[in-house]
This record gives structure tokens, C-alpha cells and sequence, in this order.
């Protein structure tokens, strides 16, 4: 039995140390070190994940049976008819059990209660999840290569209808 739950600004430390351990094993073969190491300090930081919050991001855990935390959700509102996933992981050890899965109907679901008809993400375009999202029915709608910070961000734009 899995359960998802939001979490507080209080359990910011939470993100950061899941955040932390899902980088290092997902973007190794994908970013440089230099880079891993900046953006989880620019974005991962019990500080950050609170002004995120701040900033209208809303962050779910998923849990199997109330025990540790297996990865996490954010959701953002970024129009009218849009429902963004900002950020989407699992830990390793938990990828490849329908969890993700389970985070992409969550999202689905959320994204009908707030009348939003597209759940819209950003994925790396080197990173293997690109394959799962196709999986459950994202389309890319464009590729974009975003400076950030000295760095680009190599990603596809992809959208799902929900309705």
C-alpha cells in the first residue's frame, strides 16, 4: 500500500536529503559534477525547497506503508489550463515498481480538481525518464536549451491532456 501526502515548509530537510541521493544516481552519466553539486545547492536546499513552497509549489511525498519516504512530487498551477510537474523522483531502489506511475495519476488528479486540461513537465533530454513519460501518454512539444546560471538546461517541453 502506498500512500502520497503533502508536506509542510517544516519537512523541507526532507526534499533536500531525497533530492540529494535521487541526483547523484540519476544526472552522473548526464551533468557534470561542477553542475550536480550547483544546482542541488541552488535548488535543493532546505532554504529553497521553502521559497518554492513560498512560491506556490505544493510537495507530495509517496510512502510505502509509512515508512521512509520512496521519492516526490511538485506541483505548480502555471496558467489557467496548465498543471506543472516541477520536479518528479524516485529514489533508485524504488524506480520500476508503478510508483512513478502512481506520482503521474496523483498529478492528473490534482490537475482536475484546479479545472487544469494539460499537466505540463520539463525533462533533460539525456535522461531515461523522458522514456517513462512517454510511457504515460506526454507528448514533447518543443525542445529548449535554457541558460541558467552559466550553465544550459537541454530539455523537452512535454504535455498530457487530463480532460
Amino acid at each position: 500500500m502506498y500512500t502520497i501526502r503533502k508536506i509542510s515548509k517544516k519537512e523541507a530537510a526532507v526534499i533536500h536529503h531525497l533530492g540529494t541521493e535521487v541526483y547523484h544516481t540519476t544526472y552522473t552519466t548526464i551533468l557534470s559534477r561542477a553542475q550536480i553539486d550547483f544546482m542541488l545547492r541552488k535548488n535543493y536546499s532546505p532554504e529553497a525547497i521553502q521559497q518554492s513552497m513560498i512560491d506556490g509549489q505544493d510537495f507530495y511525498l509517496i510512502f510505502q506503508q509509512q515508512e521512509k519516504p520512496l521519492g516526490f512530487i511538485a506541483l505548480q498551477k502555471k496558467s489557467e489550463d496548465i498543471l506543472r510537474i516541477e520536479k518528479l523522483y524516485l529514489l533508485a531502489n524504488s524506480q520500476g515498481r508503478g510508483l512513478g506511475k502512481k506520482l503521474i495519476d496523483f498529478a492528473i488528479e490534482k490537475a482536475k480538481e484546479c479545472d487544469c486540461s494539460i499537466l505540463e513537465l520539463n525533462v533533460n533530454r539525456g535522461n531515461r525518464a523522458y522514456y517513462f513519460y512517454l510511457k504515460q501518454g506526454f507528448q514533447v512539444m518543443k525542445e529548449v536549451d535554457i541558460p541558467y546560471y552559466g550553465y544550459i538546461l537541454d530539455d523537452y517541453v512535454m504535455q498530457k491532456l487530463v480532460r
